[in-house]
């Protein structure tokens, strides 16, 4: 029996609370399909940080490297200075770790409810592969005549093709695992360098990957066309500032950031890849059970496709799913139940032998990332 050996930062807030629940179903896919789990937990974020004054040691640092995935809740305090807990452990993390590829799905599930007007669930399905490591997030910066009329604040921007070769070559085999379409956003009318930089090298690999269909969009008019046409896309490949906001819009458009998922991939094993709920810390309703922990299971759901376990992952996706679209709610008092009552609820129903729904299994991120 194979057994994976799971790293566990609950970090802050409603990270706990939620991160349990996706734990409790990660063992109840194990039991299920017959693999093992070993869990360690860490004790980051912004507590130990105001105990021991540190984000994270060389020591720690090199114990997560040692698990197959990591499991994180959410991070973030009113108590810690914005930018400390984020630049210095969570991109931190990222970087050292090589989680070259930030994944985040969007699709809408059956009773879900979205923002936007009549959007049936079959139109959405895509994907945003984002470049993890470098850009405007990574970049030195400098600020001079700071709190007078002369102030100048630079911030550079890091694209190397290395990097940007690989998430590239990534998106490219997701896409051919799933519709065979990927779409390069970026904004290279006004970024010409780090644009042409990009689209340069979207176009050597298409020529490896020429079942592939292949277009352009720029970013504002992607943050139009992912409303109104989402049936548009498949796999979206950009940069690490763009990705980050388009695939916020994806939350809103599939229900919110309390049913988005993701996860941060290491592409070549040197490392584990990291899976969290795309959510905040939400420290003002910490401790109340108002938090949905559907969008941590998801993010279990991508671990368990990261390690070939597909039918599991699609078991959770499945459950969770069915769960949700019985919420009166997606967050708050107004759910139903509790964090942890629904976190029983989606156990339960990754247990029930009834099996996997064919429309959660046709268009699946799960199975695409299980395949490749």
């Amino acid at each position: 029996m194979t057994t994976y050996d799971l790293a566990i930062i609950h970090g802050d807030g409603i990270g706990p609370e939620v991160n349990r629940e996706a734990v409790k179903a990660l063992n109840a896919a194990a039991s299920r399909f017959g693999f093992g789990l070993q869990t360690t937990e860490y004790p980051l974020g912004a507590q130990a940080y105001l105990e021991t004054g540190t984000l994270i040691d060389p020591g720690t640092m090199d114990s997560l490297r040692a698990h197959n995935a990591i499991m994180f809740g959410a991070m973030g305090d009113p108590r810690v200075t914005p930018g400390i807990l984020e630049r210095g452990l969570i991109l931190r993390m990222r970087r050292e770790l090589r989680q070259q590829v930030n994944l985040r799905p969007v699709r809408l599930y059956p009773g879900v409810p979205t923002p936007i007007k009549d959007l049936d669930p079959g139109r959405c399905d895509f994907v945003v592969v984002r470049e993890n490591t470098e850009g405007m997030y990574v970049g030195g910066g400098s600020t001079v005549h700071a709190g007078t009329r002369n102030a100048v604040a630079l911030q550079e921007s890091i694209n190397t093709a290395q990097a940007i070769s690989d998430v590239v070559d990534y998106a490219f085999r997701l896409a051919r695992a799933r519709r065979g379409k990927l779409t390069l956003c970026h904004k290279k009318n006004v970024l010409v360098h780090a644009g042409e930089l990009w689209q340069s090298i979207v176009n050597e690999h298409a020529a490896q990957y020429d079942d592939v269909e292949v277009d352009y969009v720029h970013a504002d008019a992607m943050c139009q066309h992912m409303p109104m046409n989402p049936e548009r896309f498949d796999v979206i490949v950009t940069d690490n500032l763009f990705g980050d906001i388009i695939s916020d819009l994806g939350a809103t458009i599939q229900g919110g950031l309390g049913v988005a998922a993701s996860a941060n991939l290491n592409l070549d094993g040197t490392a584990p890849s990291m899976f969290e709920p795309v959510h905040g810390s939400a420290p003002d309703i910490a401790g109340k059970g108002w938090a949905n922990p559907a969008a941590a299971v998801l993010s279990a759901a991508l671990c368990l496709a990261s390690l070939g376990e597909g039918k599991a992952a699609l078991a959770l996706e499945n459950a969770a799913a069915s769960v949700l679209g019985e919420l009166p709610a997606l967050a708050g008092a107004g759910m139903g139940a509790t964090t942890e009552q629904i976190g029983d609820r989606i156990a339960e129903r990754i247990t029930d032998e009834t099996g996997i729904s064919s429309q959660i299994e046709e268009t699946s991120i799960m199975t695409a990332m299980a395949a490749i």
